[in-house]
């Protein structure tokens, strides 16, 4: 199954995506996304220095506005 990175406050994604069995890695660091299919974010903070360093070369999904069913989706989505 994918590796999924999600930042650290979004709990309820990470069980969500763990529950429909995704291998989840807390992402609390930008090393802890290396090796990871795609992430998800909350999109609070993203690019506040207008930095664009890529670490990994799938999906990233902003979370905000999002449920954690939607999340999972749009997961599912990107790595088909």
């Amino acid at each position: 199954m994918a590796k999924i990175g999600v930042e650290q406050s979004l709990k309820n994604v990470q069980q969500a995506l763990r529950e429909k069995g995704f291998d989840v890695v807390e992402l609390s660091q930008e090393l802890d996304a290396n090796g990871c299919d795609c992430c998800v974010i909350t999109g609070l903070d993203s690019n506040v220095m207008g930095m664009q360093d890529t670490v990994i070369s799938g999906p990233v999904i902003e979370a905000n506005g999002l449920s954690a069913d939607e999340v999972c989706q749009r997961v599912e989505q990107n790595l088909q």
